[in-house]
């Protein structure tokens, strides 16, 4: 059995505005219905594989739990990072976790916001490597390469040392644009996937080969993590001290176990919004399209509305990409896509909340959106899932008007409870000690009106909460 280790963190940048820090990509529905890091699961369940290990941070623990939970896979046990530190902590990480069971177990790392179109395909590559992991080998998955790419690291692969299974010579830097070319035309030289295959003793003994600095203060962190609610948190203070390094600069590009088997499926990490479109399907003319957007006279266009009250329109369009959200648009020529990063780190610079914050807040409840913000009044949307329950709490500044829009909330405010229904409201007093729960096995949709002099998240005093919030 292979154990995969989904890493499900990341600052959201690069897909910016759909994918923000606070709503990575890897949760958004890029592709499909399905959610990158919900497909990321499914490509990894079955024969053959475990339950998952999840690495991600406090902010996703709950979005994780409730995305896995809808595609009916059950998590092996997720781990709570107290700060993203690259990709080299979190494998490690999850190997000291995983020893603990078997040492010898398989462990399959993995990112999980790539994008593989046939996923049997690829679940084959992966048993393919076994052999050559179970004799002591770092495998790693290059993948045939379509295009000179110059956005991803490439590999060279060497004379076959197991069926399926070859030599890894080198890790190759993002080559500039006529290397690429001279790569492309070379069999040896694919790209590299960020994947890897291995067995946890393994793993662990590179580490103590080639980043034993990293290994240690893992190490402390794995040995003073705590138990929350099913979740593993590593602990903060120890983790403070954690290189921030990924796992090919720390082990990969010095190991000399490390092997590599060929893919000639399709497979994108999505970096840009250029490698989305890509992945895309288009039209005649080369323009991929969601709904509520309109083509006129465009070609190798990307066009994206992610409002359904939002209708964004092309006209003479060639080689763009335009994504408009309820409160961000972005549009930029299709080959400077991969610069929106910039854009973002402009944004933070002028403290513009769009450069990090979703428009939808997700809770361990369900999530909320702000459909109005003014000095005195606040209006929301609050989505709460079945036999959920907000904390019982109250507010110093500012006092709520709820009205019930679908299904029915049973709310609490101060020492009488009521349920109310479809078309009902309740007033919620500045001051007063209320929750609402949702009681029935459909979700619960209100409208709430605050009003008040402050109105911010951080106004809230919680007496019980059954997700551990402080």
């Amino acid at each position: 059995m292979i154990t995969p280790v989904l890493l499900c963190g990341g600052s959201g940048t690069r897909l910016w505005p759909l994918s923000r820090k606070s709503y990575p990509k890897q949760f958004a529905s890029i592709l499909g219905e399905e959610s990158l890091f919900q497909a990321s699961a499914r490509r990894f369940a079955g024969e053959n594989f475990s339950n998952p290990l999840l690495v991600t941070g406090d902010s996703f623990r709950f979005i994780v739990g409730e995305q896995l939970d809808a595609c009916a896979i059950k998590a092996g046990g997720i781990l709570i990072e107290p700060d993203g530190r690259n990709t080299a902590p979190a494998a490690i990480a999850a190997a000291l976790v995983l020893a603990r069971s078997d040492p010898q177990a398989l462990m399959l790392l993995v990112p999980s916001d790539h994008a593989i179109t046939d996923a049997q395909a690829f679940r084959e590559a992966v048993c393919a490597g076994t052999v050559a992991a179970r004799d002591g080998q770092i495998v790693t998955f290059g993948i045939a390469p379509d295009r000179a790419e110059t956005g991803y690291g490439w590999l060279e692969s060497g004379a076959e040392t197991h069926p399926f299974v070859m030599e890894l010579k080198q890790f190759i830097e993002k080559p500039d644009r006529e290397k690429a070319e001279t790569l492309l035309h070379d069999s040896r030289y694919l790209w590299n996937a960020g994947v890897f295959l291995a067995r946890v003793d393994v793993m662990i003994k590179a580490f103590q080969a080639h980043a034993p600095e990293v290994l240690t203060a893992v190490e402390s962190a794995v040995e003073k993590a705590t138990l929350d609610l099913g979740f593993t948190r590593l602990d903060p203070t120890t983790w403070a001290d954690v290189p921030d390094i990924s796992i090919d600069y720390a082990i990969m590009e010095k190991a000399d176990n490390v092997s590599v088997v060929r893919f000639d499926g399709k497979w994108s990490d999505l970096g840009s919004w250029e490698a989305v479109w890509q992945e895309s399907p288009r039209d005649a003319e080369g323009n991929a399209r969601t709904d509520h957007t309109t083509a006129l006279n465009c070609e190798n266009t990307l066009l994206r509305s992610e409002s359904d009250e939002i209708e964004l329109v092309g006209i003479g369009l060639k080689n763009v990409v335009a994504v408009a959200m309820r409160d961000a648009v972005m549009v930029a020529d299709m080959s400077d896509s991969q610069n929106v990063k910039h854009a973002v780190a402009t944004l933070k610079n002028r403290a513009a909340k769009q450069a990090v914050q979703f428009p939808v807040d997700h809770r361990p409840w369900g999530w909320f959106e702000t459909l109005i913000l003014s000095d005195r009044f606040q209006v929301k949307r609050i989505h709460v899932h079945p036999g959920a329950s907000l904390s019982l709490q109250s507010h110093h500044h500012r006092s709520e008007h709820w009205i019930v829009v679908t299904g029915t909330a049973k709310v609490t405010v101060d020492d009488e409870t009521k349920l109310i229904t479809e078309n009902e409201s309740i007033y919620i007093p500045l001051g007063a000690k209320h929750r609402m729960e949702n009681p029935g096995k459909m979700p619960m949709v209100l409208i709430e009106v605050q009003t008040g002099g402050y109105l911010g998240e951080d106004d809230i005093i919680r007496y019980e909460d059954i997700y551990a919030r402080s």
